[in-house]
């Protein structure tokens, strides 16, 4: 059984950074593609990135787009989020999965099987 765990998220001001990093028990980058979700209070879980399974694509929502970088790391079975310019309606749990669908459905969360516990981002004003 595949087991995702995130870390890296805390409390941060405005305009600060955070890497977020998903550690997969087995080889996952490489064979799967891999997405980073967030989830506010009272609301769903929304997509924020992903990263096809050779990082040959990849997909931000828009309001993410030029301040969040994902990237993979094959050898350490890990996948990254690059957090800059955060903002404080970034606010969230951020979640990494694992996908298996392929193209640009790797931004559709109903392709994601295998989901991390979470871990928390707040960012301050």
């Amino acid at each position: 059984q595949v087991q995702l765990v995130e870390s890296g998220g805390g409390l941060v001001q405005a305009g600060g950074s955070l890497r977020l990093s998903c550690a997969a028990s087995v080889r996952t980058f490489g064979s799967y593609a891999m997405g980073w979700f967030r989830q506010a209070p009272g609301k769903e879980r929304e997509f924020v990135a992903a990263i096809s399974w050779n990082g040959g694509s990849i997909y931000y929502t828009e309001s993410v787009k030029g301040r969040f970088t994902i990237s993979g790391d094959n050898a350490k079975n890990t996948v990254y989020l690059q957090m800059n310019s955060l903002k404080p309606e970034d606010t969230a749990v951020y979640y990494c999965g694992r996908s298996y669908y392929s193209g640009t459905n790797i931004q559709n969360i109903r392709g994601y099987e295998i989901w991390g516990q979470g871990t928390q981002v707040t960012v301050s004003s």
